[in-house]
């Protein structure tokens, strides 16, 4: 089937495909249940045999005034039903969709090369979607109904989710996926790519050996997590790393790395384990690295002690739009984690426990972009001091060496 045929795509978003792919998933759900038949334990090929066979006689059954390429997308569409994730199954497949969100039954979005466009898919209803998201939540073990109306996860690829759906959702069940990318990118693909300089490359590279406490800052969808990954390669073999995230994502090649996860609380409220509750436990497992995916909330005050207390060389991710205002956004988490000191002592500890900021962001055409790499030089006051490495240049598209004016 050519998925690109403009013909197929008005066919697929009409209602009348909608009422024609339920009619025959229902048949084949009639069929099977009939015929008592364990299709779970069938491979996808002898799947696609059936859903085929059976679109070849529900077509002359019902006399169905649909062509050979149509009936081929209903049977498609069919079979990614009963083993798959329904109408987003072939975008899951596509390994050039990194994010895949719905946003109700008849909007969806994908992203690709970091630019976020409009895709012809389209769900029956709302329960269709719901139907969808209970699909992909079932292998591990989570669900959302009227009582846990949000769910955040991770599936056993490594992508991530997050499904909300009504009340919360006033305007229908919505879906993300982060897509887990199959061969991660390496430092070579993102100097090709533009990303960063081969000079700042081997700077990070050697500040990573040399176990400097970094922060790479960015917003969100800048590709924190990716750097994040490629900088933890670097760290030499033989120490020892722990990790902590609320959703594993790091793919550490190291043999000697225990990787930690937050755990969201039961349905009576109870049992959670937050990354604090981690991050302090990571500081009793001798750890040579502290690693955490993400700094977002009261686990900021373990983390900086961490890095205060001979486990140098540990690293993070913030959300932050600029250097500068991760100090500011450190200085409030903290207060949100019952920090009661002054804001000069808490700027010294952050000067003390941080040695480099990392600043990643994604430009308006989708491209990645390394904006700067800043050293902090310490404290003075209420004043943190930095100062540039390496800095982006978005008016020239150069990545500018400011060592020479050091």
């Amino acid at each position: 089937m050519n998925a690109g045929d403009p013909q197929i795509t008005r066919f697929r978003l009409s209602d009348q495909y909608q009422q024609l792919k339920a009619s025959f998933h229902r048949h084949l759900i009639q069929q099977i249940e009939e015929r008592n038949l364990d299709i779970d334990r069938w491979d996808g090929d002898k799947i696609e045999r059936f859903v085929t066979e059976q679109m070849r006689r529900y077509v002359v059954e019902q006399r169905l005034p649909v062509n050979q390429r149509e009936s081929e997308a209903l049977a498609r569409d069919a079979r990614d039903e009963l083993m798959g994730y329904g109408p987003i199954q072939a975008l899951v497949d596509d390994d050039t969709v990194n994010d895949i969100v719905v946003n109700g039954p008849n909007t969806v979005f994908v992203e690709r090369s970091g630019l976020l466009s409009s895709v012809p898919v389209r769900f029956f209803n709302d329960a269709h979607v719901v139907r969808v998201i209970q699909r992909i939540l079932a292998p591990i073990g989570r669900r959302v109904d009227e009582s846990t109306p949000m769910v955040d996860a991770r599936l056993p690829d490594g992508s991530r989710v997050n499904a909300v759906i009504p009340p919360i959702a006033l305007d229908g069940p919505c879906v993300s996926i982060r897509k887990f990318r199959k061969q991660p990118l390496t430092a070579e693909d993102l100097v090709r790519g533009g990303s960063l300089s081969q000079a700042e490359l081997d700077y990070l590279r050697d500040r990573v050996v040399n176990r400097t406490n970094l922060i790479v800052v960015g917003g969100t969808g800048s590709g924190k997590t990716t750097f994040l990954n490629m900088l933890s390669l670097w760290i030499p073999e033989g120490e020892r790393i722990i990790t902590v995230e609320d959703a594993a994502e790091l793919r550490l090649t190291h043999s000697h790395v225990v990787r930690l996860e937050t755990r969201p609380p039961n349905l009576e409220g109870q049992r959670a384990v937050s990354a604090r509750d981690l991050v302090r436990n990571a500081l009793r497992m001798r750890p040579d690295r502290i690693i955490v995916g993400e700094v977002r909330g009261d686990e900021v005050l373990d983390m900086l002690q961490a890095m205060n207390t001979g486990h140098d060389g540990s690293m993070t991710t913030l959300h932050a739009n600029t250097c500068r205002d991760a100090v500011h956004r450190l200085e409030l988490l903290a207060g949100f984690a019952g920090y009661t000191g002054s804001e000069v002592t808490f700027r010294g500890q952050v000067a003390s426990a941080i040695q480099l900021l990392v600043h990643v962001s994604r430009l308006k055409g989708g491209e990645r972009r390394v904006m700067s790499i800043t050293e902090i030089l310490g404290a003075s006051g209420h004043k943190v001091l930095m100062r540039d490495v390496f800095r982006y240049d978005a008016e020239r598209g150069v990545h500018v060496d400011c060592r020479e004016n050091i």
